[in-house]
């Protein structure tokens, strides 16, 4: 277990600090008595405990990696957009940057005291009903989830060397998440008051939580380091798109006309599927997840006035 002194502060070092999930990630391990470094690849900050690189960059991330000294380091650098465009682009960052990630991590003078890395409810894909736990076999169906799962499978060989926790999480949304992600395309269309809606089959069940719940089991998780595991992180609980329709009409009070686009239905769609969030609570004890429309009201109410 890693022990947060406030007389001395453990440091963590987060790949993929400026994105998403990153920058709650930050404000979640800073509030709780760590050192938090970061590395991406957006330019632009004079944080001296910000890099901006690339991961395939070895030498200069053997470097980083040597200079930052990190006891704990959180993987989140990723394209996690399934639509992106440049196929390639899934294996290069998610598979190769990985794996560069954790040689430098193994190869330097001291080695942090636990690595997580997020990878994917993706990896489970969408043709396995019901509930879904870590037992239940991958079945990825797009070229992001196929890098996860292959993300996953190449860390294996360095648990010998590095404690590793894989993290799984489900889809979980919040404040800042871009709008090519359904529930803040969902938000803004509401913000916005706009009229019509186009999405795909409205009748999908799907595990939602929220990003403030994820960095918080995120960080339970690096202090207990449970090394060897790999953890599903969601809510388990399911809603259907038009549970969240009726939720967003409740908080704006106002409607909007919703048309099917065929185009974003997937074939062989299962109607429901929902995560066990059983192991992860055994691992780190007491943990929820805000109710959805909580998480809904959060997201309508912050956004930026037009």
């Amino acid at each position: 277990m890693i022990a947060v002194d406030s007389m001395l502060k453990p440091r963590a070092l987060i790949t993929g600090i400026k994105g998403f999930t990153g920058r709650y990630l930050a404000a979640e391990l800073q509030s709780h008595g760590w050192d938090v470094w970061g590395m991406g690849t957006q330019p632009g900050t004079a944080d001296a405990r910000y890099s901006c690189l690339d991961l395939l960059d070895e030498p200069r991330l053997h470097t980083v990696i040597a200079d930052v000294k990190p006891e704990a380091v959180v993987h989140l650098a990723a394209i996690a957009f399934v639509g992106h465009g440049d196929a390639d682009a899934f294996y290069r960052v998610n598979l190769l940057g990985t794996r560069n990630l954790l040689a430098a991590l193994a190869a330097a003078p001291k080695k942090p005291r636990c690595v997580l890395l997020a990878s994917s409810a993706n990896v489970y894909g969408n043709s396995t009903e019901g509930v879904l736990t870590e037992a239940t076999s991958p079945n990825p169906a797009n070229d992001y989830a196929v890098s996860k799962l292959a993300m996953e499978y190449m860390a294996r060989l360095w648990m010998e060397k590095l404690p590793i926790v894989i993290a799984r999480p489900f889809n979980y949304t919040g404040v800042g998440q871009p709008e090519d992600f359904l529930l803040p395309k969902i938000a803004a269309h509401f913000h916005r008051r706009a009229h019509t809606i186009q999405l795909g089959n409205l009748d999908i069940w799907r595990d939602f939580s929220d990003v403030r719940a994820v960095v918080q089991a995120y960080r339970r998780l690096l202090q207990v380091c449970p090394a060897g595991v790999t953890v599903n992180v969601c809510s388990g609980r399911t809603h259907s798109l038009r549970e969240v329709l009726d939720m967003m009409e409740r908080i704006s009070n106002h409607t909007m006309d919703v048309h099917v686009n065929p185009s974003f239905v997937r074939t062989n769609e299962v109607r429901s599927l929902c995560g066990s969030s059983e192991k992860l609570r055994e691992l780190i004890g007491d943990w929820d997840v805000p109710p959805l429309e909580e998480t809904l009201r959060w997201m309508l109410g912050e956004l930026p006035h037009a």
